[in-house]
């Protein structure tokens, strides 16, 4: 009788590890009980994400590639391995005991990604980079950049006044800031002065005003483009009472295009910051604040308590009970955070086909 050939072995499955940076990703490969393959740098550019990639399948089939700073010099990297059907795995930057024991250098940070991708440590679905949540994050940033630099402005202007000569401060101290802004930019002093410190202050002033004009300009502009953005990606979001276009915005951008990486509301309230953390010890049973997580979001949900404080009247109830058991203010706005995470959390999560890009 012809005897049977046994069926060869597939070969086993790898897992890569990249450390990035601005021009160039070195990558380490690692067999699946953690043997180092081979490590290797590549340019920070859509040609090397493709060497990247073919380098580590000749090892064998990729399971997975540990990536550390998806949403900075690696976003092009994952937008490459997602496109391909390769799972990225998010994670964190090794300790800084493990790095004072271990050294610093590229090859041992992409082994240490490698590996923590492989024991499934500190690792998170990253987001992705590719839809209409992306487009509202670039312009919140323009804008959040915009209104810091016209409160920077407006705080130079005040502190200008404040030494200013005599005259000029005795008639600008006790002008509201639109008054304020619009007395100095249609000032017209003479520059051939600028030696004298009144006229040196006015000019010092007017350019002041003219700036905070030019960024209010902007943010108007901006806004425009994100009221229907947000309105389109979320309607329901909006609608919930103390949710503006801001707060809406920052949430949709902390949750992702995909976000069904967050596996429940309490992950959720977690990377928002409003999830209590045990501290217990022995016959101590305690919880802190949550003094992580994305504070941008946290700032949102302290401003939707601040809101329904004031016009919610359930919330106003809730606050005169909690009050009459005990609670501080802070503690009660602590609870509140928590529980409008998780109701967000439900309505963020149900706008499937709103957060889903649309191909024509």
């Amino acid at each position: 009788m012809p005897t049977i050939a046994p069926r060869p072995a597939p070969p086993p499955e790898i897992t890569g590890g990249v450390d990035t940076h601005l021009d160039t990703h070195t990558a380490a490969v690692l067999n699946p009980v953690g043997r180092v393959l081979g490590t290797r740098q590549f340019p920070a550019e859509p040609a090397g994400y493709t060497a990247l990639l073919d380098w580590m399948r000749t090892f064998g089939p990729l399971r997975r590639v540990g990536v550390e700073g998806t949403g900075a010099y690696s976003a092009g990297l994952s937008r490459a391995l997602h496109q391909v059907q390769v799972e990225v795995i998010e994670v964190d930057r090794p300790h800084r005991k493990t790095r004072r024991f271990q050294g610093k250098s590229d090859p041992i940070d992409a082994i240490a990604a490698a590996r923590t991708a492989l024991a499934a440590e500190r690792t998170g679905i990253p987001k992705q980079r590719d839809g209409r949540v992306e487009a509202l994050r670039a312009l919140r940033v323009a804008r959040r950049s915009a209104v810091e630099q016209r409160a920077d402005t407006q705080r130079q202007i005040r502190a200008l006044i404040v030494t200013a000569p005599d005259p000029l401060r005795e008639r600008l101290r006790g002008l509201r800031v639109p008054k304020l802004i619009t007395t100095c930019a249609a000032w017209r002093p003479d520059t051939a002065d600028t030696a004298a410190p009144a006229t040196a202050t006015r000019l010092a002033l007017r350019s002041l005003a003219r700036r905070h004009q030019q960024l209010t300009t902007e943010i108007a502009d901006l806004d425009q483009l994100l009221h229907p953005l947000v309105a389109a990606i979320s309607p329901q979001l909006v609608a919930v009472p103390g949710v503006g276009t801001d707060v809406a915005g920052q949430l949709l951008v902390t949750a992702g295009e995909n976000h069904d990486r967050l596996t429940s509301e309490a992950a959720f309230a977690m990377l928002c910051g409003a999830a209590p953390i045990p501290a217990s010890s022995g016959k101590t049973t305690r919880h802190r604040l949550n003094r992580g997580g994305d504070r941008q979001a946290n700032a949102a949900l302290y401003r939707v308590v601040l809101t329904r404080l004031r016009w919610d009247p359930r919330t106003r109830a809730y606050l005169e009970r909690r009050t009459a058991e005990g609670r501080t203010k802070k503690e009660i706005i602590r609870c509140l955070k928590r529980y409008i995470a998780r109701e967000l959390y439900q309505i963020i999560t149900a706008n499937d086909l709103e957060l889903t890009p649309r191909h024509p």
